[in-house]
């Protein structure tokens, strides 16, 4: 468990990172996934770190970038797996509540069917919906859920939680080539999308390593295809296919950034050296690493990506 960053979010602004949960413990087996394959998919909610541990590394991790002159616009439950499995979730935000500022939470929403599920990501300020598809047969193929979730329960949780949120809710399609690009399966999508009304409708595409090699983002032509199709529907779209910049903080030690980030947000090479730039540190750090396994390196699309070697 790690408290990361903060990290230039394209949504967030500076966002310090709370990894709630521990690799890869999720719901889904995401094709696409930057944080690499879910050796076994679960849906029950159990302890993982506890509240007390995580609020206690967020305050000392918020008093140091304080001290340091560095800000942060929000406290992001973005983990190596799903946060809402996490049955601490919701009494973790409730003692973040103090530091005075805003939480989010990104969540694929599979267990948004549940009533305590919703409950608990209404303490958050922001919450950020995954809708990759509506469609039973993509769903499959592209989010590879578990066994014992149904997509139409999940649908009927997410209209539900809209209803009832008063917070920022967003919501995040990740278009893959050859899956749920086709004007129906995007119709189908925008459609669903419409129902539930979010402040923000983010499409992205990958621009990191995925789980499964065989994954690449749509081209222009289809992304501008798409782009015609949804915004006819719902007009607070907006595409984030760019790259974030490589505004990473430090916290003075090198290795241990390079690790907590890594593990939820592969970095390029650039990125690297910057970070490695701010700690006055030597690139032989990488080397270590990399040697040691605790770290790996790998091409996506023609950049250079680092990743923290997956524990699990």
């Amino acid at each position: 468990m790690e408290i990361f960053g903060p990290i230039p979010s394209r949504r967030l602004g500076r966002s310090l990172g709370i990894n709630n949960i521990p690799p890869k413990a999720c719901s889904y087996y995401c094709t696409y996934c930057q944080v690499g394959p879910t050796e076994e998919t679960e849906i029950n909610l159990r302890h993982f770190y506890g509240a007390d541990k995580i609020v206690k590394l967020v305050k000392a991790r918020v008093a140091q970038l304080k001290e340091q002159g560095d800000t942060v616009d929000h406290l992001s439950f973005v983990p190596e797996g799903e946060p809402t499995l996490d049955a601490d979730l919701g009494e973790t935000i409730e003692k973040l509540r103090h530091l005075g500022i805003k939480i989010a939470v990104i969540t694929n929403g599979s267990l948004i069917w549940r009533k305590e599920v919703r409950e608990t990501l209404k303490k958050a300020d922001w919450v950020s919906l995954k809708i990759d598809t509506v469609d039973e047969k993509i769903w499959h193929r592209i989010n590879i859920p578990h066994r014992n979730l149904k997509l139409t329960a999940i649908l009927e949780g997410m209209i539900t939680f809209a209803k009832e949120y008063s917070g920022t809710l967003v919501t995040e399609t990740m278009l893959v080539k050859s899956r749920n690009v086709s004007d129906e399966a995007v119709i189908g999508i925008a459609d669903f999308i419409q129902r539930i009304n979010p402040e923000k409708a983010y499409f992205l595409i990958p621009t990191r390593p995925p789980a499964i090699s065989s994954i690449h983002p749509p081209d222009e032509d289809e992304l501008n295809r798409i782009y015609q199709i949804v915004s006819q529907r719902i007009p607070f779209m907006e595409y984030l296919t760019g790259y974030e910049g490589n505004a990473f903080a430090s916290s003075g030690d090198a290795a241990k950034d390079l690790l907590s980030i890594t593990a939820v947000h592969p970095m390029r090479e650039e990125a690297v050296r910057e970070l490695l730039a701010k700690n006055q540190a030597d690139w032989l750090i990488v080397e270590n690493l990399l040697s040691e396994g605790k770290m790996i390196k790998t091409e996506y699309e023609g950049k250079m990506f680092y990743i923290r070697q997956s524990k699990s």
